[in-house]
């Protein structure tokens, strides 16, 4: 396939994740679901600590965006820089590990650096093959599209692109930025990707994720983001294939393009709705006790996705291409890769 540096344009919040298997009682002390992602409150701040000194803990460089960008990245191995990253991280230790990991994992990184909030992390507390996730952005949360997105240097990257992808996270933080950037891949014609991240932003969200929808060409989820969706937006039905479909019907500004919409369920079949048609998409077996962690596995998902995508492959391409890469991930710990794919 063809591939050009910067092509890929992702930008969200850059994490460090912290990884530890955890017990029940962990999780119920802070009153967390097994299976969940959630913004921390200052009942969590002693969790932060709490998992360090009690668990074995592991750090990757981390991020829903980032994550999928870096596996994007990966898949298509050369050139480097395919795959840009904006976000926002604090001048510190955690801020120079992610720079760091993003020279290694070959993205073109370009941080607003800020010095008010240190850089986010991310708890990933691990429990069997459920994880629950606890983010306490920080300085993800202080990204500015006056500061940076705007600028001349940054916006030429932006231009350069012609996929884009945000994760539905970013929604907290800079929905001005999210609009300037979808605005601008309809205006031009280009793929604008978003996913729905989390229940939590389906549902107390869903005014920001509803101005931006009008502008999404490829819209991802998994199968509880689906269902609070399909509630929140009164769809009035909780099949998968439906709820594919009514999104995909969704108002659309750029109608040179209809909107194909890709739900995810965890070991069940893959569900993609376009062009008025629904196909599904068994997903590669996996043997349980070779399950290391489902942590990053739909970002690994939407990465191998999006690598395919960007070299406008068919979209059947694409799905394969995000089995193989999820399929990947989930043998190892956070969202970490082999040297190079075994893929074609």
């Amino acid at each position: 396939g063809y591939s050009v540096t910067n092509s890929l344009f992702g930008m969200g919040n850059p994490l460090l994740d912290i990884s530890a298997v955890v017990d029940k009682d962990f999780l119920d002390k802070y009153t967390l679901k097994p299976n969940d992602q959630i913004l921390a409150e200052d009942k969590h701040k002693a969790l932060f600590e709490e998992i360090v000194k009690k668990f074995n803990v592991e750090y990757h460089a981390g991020g829903a965006t980032q994550n999928s960008i870096k596996i994007a990245q990966w898949m298509i191995q050369k050139p480097h820089n395919v795959g840009t990253f904006f976000g926002c991280i604090g001048k510190d230790k955690f801020g120079e590990i992610l720079k760091q990991k993003a020279v290694e994992a070959h993205i073109d990184a370009h941080y607003y650096e800020q010095e008010e909030e240190p850089t986010g992390s991310c708890a990933a507390c691990i429990t069997g093959d459920n994880r629950s996730l606890v983010a306490n952005l920080a300085a993800a949360n202080c990204y500015k599209k006056d500061k940076h997105l705007d600028l001349e240097e940054n916006w030429k990257l932006v231009e350069k692109a012609k996929v884009y992808y945000i994760a539905g996270f970013f929604l907290t933080v800079s929905l001005e930025s999210i609009l300037k950037v979808a605005k601008h891949a309809s205006e031009n014609n280009k793929l604008f990707c978003l996913n729905l991240s989390a229940p939590f932003i389906c549902q107390f969200f869903k005014d920001n994720l509803m101005q931006v929808m009008p502008y999404v060409d490829v819209l991802f989820g998994n199968e509880t983001e689906a269902a609070t969706f399909a509630e929140e937006q009164d769809f009035e039905t909780e099949d998968i294939k439906e709820i594919a479909k009514k999104a995909q019907a969704l108002p659309k500004v750029n109608t040179k393009r209809q909107r194909i919409v890709v739900l995810t369920q965890g070991k069940d079949e893959t569900t993609m709705a376009h062009e008025g048609k629904v196909e599904t998409f068994p997903v590669l077996k996996i043997d349980p006790k070779d399950m290391v962690d489902t942590n990053g596995a739909g970002d690994a998902f939407v990465g191998g996705f999006l690598s395919e995508l960007v070299q406008e492959k068919p979209l059947d391409q694409c799905v394969r291409a995000a089995h193989y890469a999820a399929n990947v991930i989930i043998r190892r710990a956070g969202c970490t890769f082999p040297e190079k794919p075994d893929f074609n």
